[in-house]
């Protein structure tokens, strides 16, 4: 039988941008029905009820591969030991969303759900386009170049989204395609109570800077750039998941926000795209890359990352200083060696003329 939800207060303090992980399992109870696992990197949600029975919730996204028991053991708190989903949905395939994803649906023999432009990088038959390190500024960014890029397989367990919008396992629910982050990005909506599952449409930090990311200050933020690949569609997606007013925007990363402070933000955010949102440089900030439903036709060509030319900058610095120090070290033992012959005193620096020695 479903449980009591936290208290409205303990909500509120929450989503307020207070929360410390006090709660348990690190479980944030977004409203009765929705709660969220913030991870390390992201996030992912549970649509259900607490002490919903066997195969009546719904987990959207499965976060990284090494939290496959954390998420189980989180949802048997919330659900109960026995109690599985009906399905897993994904907003997306990237690494981040999809990690623990094979393991857990085969665990809990479940569907699993995406927007059919999705399913080449699920299905074994394309890798995403090239993460763009260029942009963004942040360690975040720099790192982007190892990210996995799939594809994984998940063979015929995975299905397209039914084309009527509605979402398996998650009554009252619609989802919206949202492209720009990924080229079958979806969020889902509910209009009895505007709440709002963003994806990585938008973010509720500064997901870029590691900073950002450990200290969680909640902002409303661009899509994290270092994998978007469509600035156009991506501020089309923004604009359209702001005109539905919502009352909770629960993101891919961040701590989920509420109210008119957020809609405020995402409304900025909108207005003033090209200047907050979209990077002055980059692989995909001109020319989008081009896909399919086949996956990846074209991408274009990469730009020159400006953190990798300072760290570049540092490390010929860094070369050329220890150039000087060896220069440094070997005249110092020249003059050793030319005082220690004669027997004579090692002289001050400037008093030594090695035009006399022989």
């Amino acid at each position: 039988m479903a449980t009591a939800p936290q208290s409205q207060t303990e909500r509120d303090r929450i989503l307020g941008g207070t929360f410390t992980g006090a709660a348990e399992h690190n479980l944030i109870e977004v409203v009765p029905d929705l709660a969220c696992l913030p991870l390390s990197l992201v996030n992912l949600y549970f649509v259900g009820l607490s002490g919903a029975e066997d195969r009546t919730w719904a987990l959207v996204d499965a976060g990284l591969g090494y939290a496959k028991q954390k998420i189980a053991r989180a949802a048997a708190v919330r659900f109960g030991r026995r109690s599985r989903p009906v399905a897993i949905v994904l907003t997306h395939g990237h690494f981040d969303h999809v990690g623990a994803l094979p393991a857990l649906a085969e665990e809990w023999d479940v569907p699993v759900y995406a927007h059919e432009l999705e399913l080449p990088y699920l299905t074994g038959r394309s890798s995403y386009p090239p993460p763009d390190p260029a942009v963004g500024g942040g360690m975040m960014s720099f790192l982007s170049r190892l990210y996995p890029r799939g594809p994984i397989d998940l063979g015929d367990r995975v299905r397209a989204l039914p084309s009527d919008g509605s979402v398996p396992g998650m009554q009252g629910w619609r989802w919206i395609h949202t492209p720009g982050h990924a080229p079958g990005h979806v969020s889902f909506f509910r209009d009895a109570d505007r709440v709002l599952l963003a994806g990585d449409a938008f973010v509720t930090q500064p997901q870029e800077s590691a900073l950002g990311v450990l200290t969680r200050k909640q902002e409303v933020h661009r899509p994290p750039a270092y994998y978007t690949i469509d600035w156009e569609a991506a501020r089309h997606s923004v604009a359209a998941l702001a005109a539905l007013r919502p009352e909770v925007a629960a993101t891919g990363h961040g701590i989920p926000m509420t109210g008119e402070d957020m809609r405020r933000q995402l409304d900025s955010l909108v207005r003033d795209w090209d200047r907050l949102a979209v990077p002055r440089q980059g692989r995909y900030v001109r020319q989008p890359a081009v896909t399919s439903a086949s996956g990846v036709v074209r991408v274009p060509p990469a730009v020159t990352d400006p953190q990798l030319l300072a760290l570049a900058g540092v490390g010929v610095a860094a070369l050329a200083g220890l150039a000087l120090m060896r220069g440094l070290s070997k005249r110092s033992r020249d003059r050793e060696i030319y005082y220690t012959e004669r027997g004579q005193p090692l002289e001050p620096y400037h008093a030594v003329r090695f035009a006399e020695r022989p």
